[in-house]
């Protein structure tokens, strides 16, 4: 496989941008007109998770054979989309026909040949992948119990799973609610598993978001949703793994750091557990929406806390960024720090840590699909999905 032209191929065609993947679904829906209900009605962020999958997958080509990961989680992903390994050929054909279209003189037979081996060895671990996964559920139906307005841009849904629901403190799952089929989004529990197996999602507004304004404004007690398998590892660490531990969450990415000191509170009644020190960043102080429950944790010797805004100058408390709130004047040194917020808070802050001292390694964050590097990182995010 000539991994360099397949890859200088790929360059090509994402410099057209848009116009390909366009081209990519209108041919696949032409071709295969049975499909098209399988995706969303607004194909728009469709189009660009569809880029940001292949161009990743591409990228990593040479190891992906020794770091199927992320290609697996793609394939089980699709599950709760009824995808199934005979749609592979479908999208597969519709892929190669968008490449020979936009590559022009350059597409020959042997690039053609490359192309079709990289596409079905990504589809075999895709396929593989969710074989594996088939003892489990493609999705769990859940229902909106309780519903509680924190501030202007920020709802607390409670929701409880119709079936068990094995999750642990600290991972996402997707969701998708009735008032936007087939858009399904990212959410972290924000506590740790409970005897009853209910949860709270924290909700937060985004610009643009398709799926946010609905979910924190429109969704009621009574509604029922779907919930995707939960996924992500960067935050499930043994309270005996570390000796201190800093959370850094900017805004609704206050959820799984939020779960994971629920976690270790109710293991500091048995056992020895890790300092915690958490903070909160957001824009206005009326954005502290989970302010209360932080400082009455407080009260455990092991817990601290600290509320940051950034936007703010009538705030009494401490003002920045959270990031650079966190590096300074601080010993960092055997501390693990785990980040969560937006893509740009999250490279900032690791780009703070790094800066006052703090090993890289000692640096966890998500990145749920992201293309690899600092800026990725979870807050209420699109995970790639469908045909990627």
């Amino acid at each position: 496989m000539n991994i360099e032209e397949l890859q200088r191929s790929w360059r090509r065609v994402e410099r057209v941008g848009d116009e390909a993947v366009q081209y990519f679904y209108a041919h696949l829906f032409l071709a295969h007109p049975e499909v098209r209900d399988m995706f969303p009605i607004r194909m728009t962020g469709q189009r660009e998770k569809f880029f940001a999958a292949l161009g990743r997958i591409v990228s990593n080509v040479e190891s992906l054979a020794a770091d199927p990961e992320f290609v697996a989680q793609l394939g089980r992903d699709h599950r709760r989309f009824g995808v199934i390994s005979a749609h592979y050929p479908a999208a597969g054909a519709s892929l190669l026909a968008t490449l020979a279209h936009f590559s022009g003189p350059r597409w020959t037979d042997e690039l053609a040949q490359t192309w079709t081996a990289a596409y079905y060895a990504v589809a075999d671990i895709m396929t593989a992948a969710a074989e594996q996964a088939a003892h489990t559920p493609a999705w769990w139906d859940a229902e909106i119990v309780a519903t509680e307005r924190r501030s202007v841009d920020v709802t607390v849904h409670t929701v409880r799973p119709e079936q068990p629901y094995p999750y642990q403190a600290g991972q996402s799952l997707a969701v998708e609610i009735p008032q936007r089929p087939r858009l399904w989004r990212y959410y972290s529990p924000a506590n740790a598993p409970r005897p009853d197996g209910s949860f709270e999602l924290h909700v937060q507004v985004v610009d643009g978001g398709e799926v946010s304004t609905g979910f924190a404004r429109s969704v009621r007690p009574g509604d029922r949703i779907k919930l995707g398998a939960p996924v992500g590892t960067a935050f499930a660490i043994p309270s005996d793994a570390v000796d201190s531990l800093l959370l850094i969450a900017g805004g609704s990415g206050l959820a799984p750091l939020r779960a994971l000191a629920d976690r270790i509170a109710q293991e500091s009644a048995h056992t020895t557990v890790p300092r915690v020190h958490l903070l909160h960043g957001v824009r206005t102080a009326w954005n502290l929406y989970d302010h209360e429950a932080l400082t009455a944790l407080t009260e455990h010797p092991w817990f601290g806390y600290t509320p940051v805004v950034s936007e703010d100058p009538s705030f009494h408390g401490v003002q920045g960024t959270v990031g650079a709130v966190a590096a300074r004047g601080r010993d960092l040194s055997g501390t693990t720090a785990l980040v969560c917020g937006s893509p740009a808070m999250v490279a900032a802050t690791v780009a703070a840590l790094t800066t006052a001292g703090m090993p890289r390694h000692a640096i966890r964050f998500e990145t749920f699909g992201q293309a690899p590097g600092p800026a990725a990182g979870p807050r209420n995010m699109d995970k790639v999905a469908q045909w990627t």
